[in-house]
């Protein structure tokens, strides 16, 4: 049988009953649709989280200094690292069990009938801290290098902090006392993107901090440009602590890249199996289709044996019908899922995410899942013998 003959013979067998060819297609439309949509989402999904990556995360970098019989990294070490290339602001921080809960009051007037008192967190940090934290003050300003070197009484309060104490304005320069020490109110930090715990603590100068066991830079906080926080979280160790840099350690944010394939794989895992699932259901619709309508022409196919027809042109022709059938349900379907996608992402204002290869390899996979349908069927409408089939 020439190969045009019998795409002819296929196409009219499928146009004969086009209602039940149509909802025969539709199992595979759906299936191949679904299995479209999903990979096209996961893939956008994965790129709009890498678009959207949050570039706090993306541009913080956190170097742990653990304790030691000698210091680390001193206070100065910290203008090293704001020299790196990449590296935006930097500031350091010394914390300690000590000063994790110490009592502090806004004035000096001890009243038994009311609590004047708050616990709070005591911390000494560089002058550069506000842009470190990504903060702004609120009121008034943060110490400076003149404040430190001179050993100025001053401290800087968080937001809340000063909401705690009372302090709302600093035209009078109030006063707060940690323990029976009195410290100058001169700013009041808040508005912090990155360590908002800060936003409950009393923030002092490093020499002042000694007092209360902050002598000793335990954290160094680091703002790069996009993209240089891996390089900046290698280099960082040994510009602060040049010999020791295997002994701090670096928190720097995961890649984007990573995430984006981790949203992709959990989006897939889950609606993969849905579109499997649909693509068998449609293979086996078009499987009992063509069974069914192998045996409703019976006697066309013993008539077409007993003209010479040989067994492998029966098989070829009924396998050609399923496989025509799959090939337009990938088609549709493939065609069908592109456009879900687009509208998903024209809905969300997100950028669409396409493969090329997945709508090439949609309408293939249809073609294959209706091949494998219409294999039991041909091969039974290939063993009928001419004399059964017309008796």
């Amino acid at each position: 049988m020439h190969p045009r003959d019998l795409l002819n013979e296929a196409m009219a067998g499928l146009l004969a009953r086009p209602a039940r060819s149509a909802l025969t297609t539709l199992g595979t439309v759906l299936g191949i649709t679904t299995l479209v949509v999903t990979l096209g989402v996961a893939a956008t999904a994965g790129n709009q989280i890498v678009g959207r990556f949050d570039e706090l995360t993306a541009t913080s970098v956190t170097v742990e200094v653990p304790e030691n019989p000698f210091p680390l990294v001193d206070w100065a070490d910290v203008s090293r690292v704001t020299r790196l290339r990449g590296v935006v602001s930097a500031a350091a921080l010394a914390e300690s069990e000590q000063s994790a809960n110490l009592s502090v009051r806004s004035n000096d007037i001890v009243d038994p009938t009311r609590i004047t008192d708050q616990t709070l967190t005591v911390v000494a940090s560089s002058p550069s801290l506000p842009a470190a934290v990504k903060g702004r003050m609120v009121e008034g300003r943060y110490f400076d290098a003149g404040h430190v070197a001179r050993g100025d009484k001053v401290v800087v309060l968080g937001q809340h902090a000063a909401k705690m104490l009372g302090i709302t304005r600093l035209e009078r320069a109030p006063a707060v006392f940690i323990g029976t020490q009195a410290y100058t109110v001169i700013g009041v930090l808040g508005d912090l993107k990155r360590e908002k715990s800060l936003a409950s603590a009393v923030l002092l100068p490093p020499a002042i901090g000694k007092r209360y066991g902050l002598s000793i830079v335990t954290r160094v906080l680091v703002n790069t440009g996009l993209g240089a926080a891996e390089l900046i979280a290698k280099q960082a160790p040994a510009a602060l602590s040049p010999g020791n840099e295997a002994l701090l350690q670096v928190i720097s944010p995961p890649s984007p890249t990573r995430a984006r394939d981790a949203v992709e794989g959990d989006v897939n895992a889950l609606f993969l199996i849905l579109g499997l699932v649909s693509l068998v259901i449609g293979a086996v619709g078009i499987a009992n289709v063509t069974l069914v309508t192998v045996m409703e022409r019976i006697a066309e196919i013993g008539l077409r044996r007993a003209l010479g027809a040989a067994r492998r042109h029966v098989a070829a022709q009924f396998l050609l019908e399923s496989t025509l059938t799959g090939l337009t349900g990938g088609i549709i379907g493939a065609s069908v899922g592109i456009v879900v996608i687009v509208a998903v992402c024209a809905a969300k204002q997100w950028t669409p995410v396409l493969d090329m290869r997945l709508a090439v390899m949609a309408p293939a996979a249809g073609a294959v899942v209706g091949l494998l349908a219409g294999l039991y069927p041909a091969l039974r409408a290939a063993r009928m013998e001419p004399v059964d089939a017309l008796r």
